[in-house]
């Protein structure tokens, strides 16, 4: 895994959310993510997104968090978009990713989920000096792009927000 310090502008974005906490997720009876991540692919929901920036790049930010990674928090699925000024369809919602500073990490191809599992659980597990610096909490994604078309080694990009 490759970890980069990077500040990124602010994001605007289209799609879906919900709101969970990773022991709801941990919990195979009850996880809230993944049928949401399965209704956005099957439905095509991505489709339906007005001003899309880049057709075909995913994002999956973390939000809203109550405390930290052991409360709960939103998660939203969708692209970015150039603005948010077209009438959304249905059941879609708008989230701002404001510019900020964050530490990148670039995963090493693997299955999903494992990839990212396996990489959150490695930041859940790091010191601020390890991750360079005090998480902020605020909005941390992923980005999913071409290098994730092969479910069976995906590669992807993990922004977490730090002070």
């Amino acid at each position: 895994m490759k970890q980069t310090a990077i500040t990124k502008p602010q994001i605007k974005l289209v799609g879906m959310c919900v709101r969970t906490s990773n022991q709801q997720e941990f919990n195979t009876t009850k996880p809230r993510i993944s049928p949401l991540v399965q209704r956005y692919f099957h439905e095509q929901i991505f489709k339906k997104i007005p001003h899309r920036l880049h057709p075909g790049t995913t994002l999956c930010a973390y939000t809203d968090y109550e405390s930290d990674y052991h409360g709960p928090y939103t998660y939203f699925i969708g692209e970015e978009v150039a603005s948010f000024d077209t009438p959304l369809p249905q059941g879609l919602q708008t989230l701002i990713i404001p510019g900020q500073q964050y530490m990148k990490f670039t995963t090493n191809p693997a299955p999903m989920p494992d990839v990212i599992i396996q990489t959150w659980q490695q930041v859940w597990n790091m010191s601020p000096e390890q991750l360079g610096g005090t998480r902020r909490y605020h909005t941390d994604f992923e980005l999913y792009d071409e290098r994730a078309h092969d479910h069976h080694n995906v590669v992807c990009d993990l922004y977490i927000g730090i002070n």
